[in-house]
């Protein structure tokens, strides 16, 4: 199973090597933007991409990136819960 995270492309840092920056819930990283490149690179500010492992995937709508944030947001609380009825049940 791979998992792809949304995020938003904020700037283009580097139009020969194909790099962008994109914004995870505030948190920026550049990521490789050769799979979603288009001619004018710059049209690329503000989409939402689908990124795996440094690199831009898919091009998403801003709907999709939601709610994808939003399921995830609710696992990692489910996640918190159970390590603490875990922990609280001694094991």
């Amino acid at each position: 199973m791979c998992l792809g995270l949304p995020g938003q492309i904020i700037a283009i840092q580097d139009k020969q090597s194909l790099l962008g920056k994109v914004s995870f819930s505030g948190i920026s990283r550049e990521i490789d933007l050769s799979c979603v490149a288009t001619e004018n690179l710059d049209d690329l500010i503000g989409k939402w991409v689908l990124v795996h492992v440094g690199f831009a995937m898919s091009v998403i709508d801003e709907d999709e990136a939601k709610a994808t944030l939003e399921a995830l947001e609710g696992l990692a609380e489910a996640q918190e819960e159970f390590a603490a009825i875990k922990e609280s049940a001694g094991e």
